[in-house]
């Protein structure tokens, strides 16, 4: 039986192993992905366990501890090990980040099971090719504002290298300022992983772009290769020096890509009303919808309080 003292802290000394395994087993949602577990461990701490060819990735966040399902060959009888620690462990929610592949065999091992959409942790994902060319008249005021920058802020691209690291890191410290990231502890966190992942640019398979503004940095994109076809953007930041420098620094880091990869995954919106306004602005090609297991509200009449409890689950209204 699958317990807590299987799960090991996710360090960056695991890398090659998630590179092998997610080679395997590709990932489509960044949740699971590497570089984000790393980055965000001192807000979430991840650990994971590696069981039957399966990797199972936990986070603890304020103190509850929720797990991602088993990435590897199905496994039913993990599959239902892992449900039932999470019964021990969580809150109501039991497990989290469920593709719909795997939400689906969930539900058919077994047909109570609550399974709800996790709407706020969909991932935005367009072709490179739209965001890099704004074709078309859907993206009309997008790319006026974005000719606008051009025409009224001279500015150039560069790659992220070991070379300017340091101007990337002041980057990030006037954005923490400007932002008032020390009144807002989501940005605070927030801010807090990308400089990790500037801290550890050359150990993470990261790359990047920045974008000069009268020769200073004005903006920064942190990015990598998520799977055959689509790449991640991480991290997108920029200061409010000249209108229209996102889109500026988005377009720029799509045209980078748009000759590598078919699709850019640029996340979710957390549930953010801008935000998920800004995404679906760019017409997304299409969206990783992604699920969650939900405690069951009914517990068999026949079991005792010490007990674990069977798999008697009620279904969503």
């Amino acid at each position: 039986m699958i317990c807590q003292e299987d799960f090991k802290p996710v360090t960056l000394a695991d890398r090659e192993f998630f590179e092998r395994h997610y080679a395997l087993y590709p990932q489509t949602h960044s949740s699971n992905t590497f570089t984000n577990m790393v980055c965000w461990n001192h807000f979430t701490p991840y650990r994971y366990a590696y069981v039957n060819g399966n990797v199972i990735i936990s986070c603890t966040t304020e103190g509850v501890t929720r797990f991602h399902p088993p990435i590897g060959p199905r496994d039913p009888e993990l599959m239902r090990e892992l449900i039932q620690l999470a019964l021990d462990v969580s809150d109501d929610t039991l497990l989290m980040f469920i593709d719909p592949d795997t939400a689906q065999w969930i539900h058919e091992l077994e047909p109570e099971l609550m399974l709800v959409p996790d709407r706020d942790n969909f991932e935005y994902v367009y072709r490179a090719s739209d965001l890099a060319e704004l074709p078309g008249k859907k993206y009309q005021k997008i790319r006026s504002q974005l000719n606008r920058f051009r025409k009224n802020c001279m500015n150039t691209v560069e790659q992220i290298t070991s070379g300017n690291l340091e101007e990337v890191m002041e980057l990030l410290r006037k954005w923490r300022d400007w932002k008032g990231c020390d009144k807002n502890p989501v940005l605070a966190h927030e801010v807090e992983a990308a400089f990790y992942a500037v801290e550890h640019f050359t150990e993470l398979p990261l790359r990047g772009l920045l974008l000069r503004v009268d020769s200073e940095v004005g903006a920064i994109s942190l990015f990598e290769r998520l799977n055959a076809d689509t790449a991640l953007i991480h991290f997108e930041k920029g200061l409010p020096d000249c209108e229209g420098i996102y889109k500026a620094i988005n377009a720029s880091t799509a045209a980078a890509l748009a000759n590598e990869v078919e699709y850019i995954n640029r996340e979710s919106d957390l549930g953010v009303g801008g935000l998920r306004e800004a995404k679906l602005r760019y017409h997304p090609h299409h969206m990783v919808e992604v699920y969650s297991l939900k405690r069951p509200e009914l517990r068999h009449p026949n079991c005792d309080s010490g007990a674990r409890s069977p798999f008697r689950f009620a279904q969503e209204d």
